[in-house]
């Protein structure tokens, strides 16, 4: 069997759904009132800058939110298997992934925020903290793309300089 990388999965899953560019966000919202938009981010990386009016639900607990009887159930999240659905990450890979994940948990309308979090504030979008405060975008930056640390790049690519 082949492995697959994760930007493999993320490739694949983004042809298997819909997706929406960040500069079509908010004609979006006005066509589809009482879209619920998931941020499926870690709590950490919500709370440094989120959109306005998004809930958080990290990707590692998505599956039991979805459903009642988890201490991890998000009641409106449960409630939105028929809503219009925007989820979003930092770059649109885990963001993807989610959403195919959601169609299959009968979510009827759900769409990935193509190229995430990421695109909104390099368009200088409005973002939040947790306490509703408004986040410059020059310092969003540097929570939302953090530099990759020479431990976590690929031992060939070091060796060869890449």
């Amino acid at each position: 069997m082949k492995r697959h990388t994760y930007s493999d999965l993320a490739q694949a899953a983004a042809k298997r759904i819909r997706e929406l560019d960040p500069w079509d966000l908010e004609t979006h919202l006005a066509a589809n009132p009482g879209t619920l938009l998931l941020d499926i981010r870690e709590r950490e990386e919500f709370a440094t800058g989120h959109i306005p009016g998004s809930i958080n639900v990290p990707r590692g607990i998505l599956e039991a939110a979805t459903e009642w009887n988890y201490p991890e159930t998000v009641e409106e999240l449960v409630l939105a298997r028929q809503k219009p659905v925007v989820v979003i990450c930092r770059s649109g890979n885990r963001s993807a992934m989610a959403a195919e994940t959601l169609g299959m948990l009968g979510y009827e309308n759900v769409v990935s925020l193509r190229l995430g979090i990421r695109a909104w504030n390099d368009d200088e979008m409005p973002l939040v903290d947790n306490a509703g405060t408004t986040v410059d975008s020059d310092a969003a930056a540097t929570h939302i793309d953090p530099e990759i640390r020479p431990d976590q790049i690929d031992p060939a690519r070091r060796k060869n300089g890449n």
